[in-house]
């Protein structure tokens, strides 16, 4: 007789890869479960993505209210609310929660809002009651990574970043990722003075160099303190605010100390070893290209994994599983040419390989590049560039990376991203006739090799 189980499919964490799961193999008619400690939605929509974006957004209107004089606008003397802002972003956080129950009860998934750990390969306890499950689905995403230095204690990880109850007027931030230069960004917009430190000799480490360099001088033109090769060794409170001694011997005070040194998989303590499931020394759950475990009827996606730690290939990994195991196709998720976008001040995105990667992987390449001030900062008189870049392959002419560092930079880089999944060459990016004026036709007219 036949194995019987509780459930077809038990999901652990309703982020972006878990609902997407769930709720395709609820579609195909599997009987699914859904434990989640947290938040509906994940880190993309409660402290990631989308909250994010929305602070982004905010801090943008103070250069705009500056450029609009340029165009004849009366600035006036604007003032900004951080209550207001934080109410309003949170109003939105909650409505895309509901969103996200919704998505998950109207497929027919059953929710439980506790936390999940495996007891074994079939079954797990949720809420003092052990169910079993014919498969599990690890989707509990990733953590932020505190550094240890005297005094940590005194700082804040990004999740606590967006329940501010006040905007601090002096802010130190740690980290050389994506998640700090946005939110140094985000925080000078909205009128701090920002301080950033990172222990590297540039920050976005695996970005393209060009970009990378000059991003930091766009940063210093507006006024962000960029302190790179320099550590913080100790915080300590003071009356008039945290002390920060930093590695160069120099103190800084500031009212504010945010550390965005990295996040690790969130895989402790949900009984993974007890299920015989295989973790990498970073904690990540190792998996093969269908996204299953070292435990056949285990499967994890999005970055409890490590692999590519976006939600659009958390929420394509989460997918394939469900077609995997319900429906009727298997397939590989493609993790090489997935664009990606920091949205810095100005933004940057990517996709393909650096001009390193591309003569790492090839020996030589060709390389395009564009520097110009954009079309609107003629007349608005800010001291801002544009950088594009191409990477090219010289056997075939194949475009194996585009870079940009821009306004829209997100916006252009995704269609761009489709020319490199199909393998454009780049005779035919110079046979594509341009949209003018813009930005973008910068990609389709570029003719001189760097």
């Amino acid at each position: 007789m036949p194995q019987t189980y509780d459930f077809d499919l038990f999901t652990i964490g309703a982020g972006s890869g878990g609902v997407r799961a769930s709720r395709i193999a609820a579609g195909y008619g599997a009987k699914v479960g859904v434990a989640e400690e947290r938040y509906l939605g994940g880190t993309c929509v409660n402290v990631g993505c989308i909250p994010k974006k929305l602070l982004v957004y905010a801090s943008e209107f103070s250069e705009a209210f500056e450029d609009a004089a340029g165009f004849g606008w009366n600035r006036g003397r604007p003032s900004f609310d951080w209550r207001t802002l934080i109410a309003n972003k949170d109003r939105e956080i909650e409505r895309l929660n509901g969103v996200y129950e919704r998505l998950l009860t109207s497929a027919g998934a059953q929710i439980m809002r506790s936390r999940a750990q495996l007891l074994d390969a079939h079954t797990v306890a949720v809420d003092g009651k052990q169910l079993t499950a014919r498969y599990i689905l690890v989707a509990t995403g990733s953590w932020p990574t505190m550094p240890s230095f005297p005094g940590v204690e005194l700082a804040i990880s990004s999740n606590e970043a967006f329940h501010l109850p006040e905007l601090p007027a002096r802010i130190l931030i740690v980290g050389g990722g994506y998640i700090s230069v946005e939110f140094a960004g985000i925080f000078h917009g909205l009128g701090a003075e920002v301080t950033q430190v990172h222990r590297g000799p540039l920050f976005l480490r695996g970005f393209d160099d060009d970009l990378r360099a000059t991003l930091a001088d766009e940063m210093r033109k507006r006024g962000i303190g960029l302190h790179f090769g320099t550590l913080v060794t100790g915080l300590m409170r003071m009356a008039s605010g945290i002390v920060a001694t930093l590695s160069s011997g120099a103190r800084l005070e500031v009212d504010l100390v945010m550390c965005a040194t990295g996040r690790h998989p969130n895989s402790a303590g949900l009984g993974l070893e007890k299920a015989g499931v295989e973790l990498d020394r970073n904690g990540a759950i190792v998996v093969n290209g269908y996204s299953q475990t070292s435990v056949d009827n285990i499967y994890a996606v999005g970055d409890v994994t490590d692999r590519r730690n976006l939600t659009p290939v958390a929420i394509a990994e989460g997918h394939a599983v469900a077609d995997l195991l319900f429906g009727s196709s298997s397939r590989i998720i493609d993790h090489d040419n997935v664009p990606s976008a920091v949205f810095s001040q100005p933004p940057i995105a990517t996709v393909g390989l650096t001009e390193a990667e591309g003569r790492a992987r090839y020996g030589a390449v060709e390389i395009y590049k564009s520097a110009f001030r954009p079309l609107k900062h003629t007349l608005s008189g800010r001291d801002e560039r544009t950088l594009m870049k191409l990477v090219v392959e010289p056997e075939n002419g194949r475009v194996i990376g585009a870079h940009m560092l821009g306004l829209d930079a997100g916006e252009i880089i995704q269609g761009l991203a489709i020319a490199l999944k199909c393998g454009a060459t780049k005779a035919q990016f110079d046979a594509t006739i341009g949209i003018h004026p813009t930005a973008a036709e910068e990609f389709v007219t570029m003719r001189e090799k760097s």
